[in-house]
């Protein structure tokens, strides 16, 4: 048994392309492109080996994401092993906003989660309940250690995080984050209001350290892979 059997939780990591200056999208919070295409089929095979992608609210909102595996061949890879076609998709809604013409419900077979705090108006719950299960995990916000212990639970393993800046704050300032990959490609975006990789509070001491697994020259840009350290 690994260590991460063991554990209450999946094994988490979060994947994001960033620009040089640290930016994940623009003031306006839009997504942009940063990679290119081979970074995009790095990714869709992290998505087809994962038991489940997350993002945060913000993210849906923004971007409208299907979290789907693109390449054919994978989504019949994973098939052939007996596997839905795309990994459960996950979205950390504390307050139930996902419109439910997303297209998470729109596109693609598998599985879909929303999980919402306590204080989410149950209208806007019953309504996601028609397309998702649903997991209420924390008072006013979703507690985020009390989730990943029912993802685990429900056997997912294994967990992509795809963003944005405050789900990534949340899972990295509680200590739930074990590797990061980050692009990082060839342009300024700028924008002192602009999303970085983790955006929340901040720390004021105390910093979450870092310790480097790989970096390699990718198209126009570098790949840095990291394990996160806590003590």
């Amino acid at each position: 048994m690994t260590m991460q059997e063991k554990s209450s939780r999946p094994f988490v990591f979060i994947n994001a392309a960033m620009s040089a200056d640290g930016k994940i999208a623009t003031i306006e919070r839009k997504q942009t492109r940063i990679s290119g295409s081979i970074d995009f089929d790095r990714m869709d095979e992290l998505r087809a080996t994962s038991d489940a992608i997350m993002v945060g609210i913000g993210t849906v909102l923004c971007d409208n994401p299907s979290l789907t595996v693109k390449s054919a061949q994978r989504r019949d890879k994973r098939r052939s092993s007996g596997l839905p076609e795309n990994p459960v998709r996950i979205v950390v809604d504390s307050t139930a906003r996902t419109p439910v013409d997303a297209d998470i419900f729109k596109k693609g077979e598998g599985k879909r989660i929303i999980a919402v705090a306590e204080s989410a108006p149950q209208e806007r719950v019953k309504q996601l309940a028609g397309r998702a299960d649903i997991i209420i995990a924390g008072k006013k916000n979703v507690d985020l250690e009390k989730l990943l212990a029912e993802l685990k639970a429900r056997g997912i393993h294994r967990l992509m995080v795809e963003g944005g800046a405050t789900l990534n704050w949340g899972l990295i300032s509680g200590g739930f984050v074990d590797e990061i990959y980050n692009f990082i490609g060839n342009i300024i975006i700028g924008g002192k209001s602009a999303p970085t990789l983790a955006d929340g509070e901040g720390f004021k001491n105390g910093f979450c350290r870092l310790d480097l697994l790989s970096c390699e020259k990718m198209e126009d840009g570098v790949l840095i892979k990291w394990k996160v350290l806590y003590k």
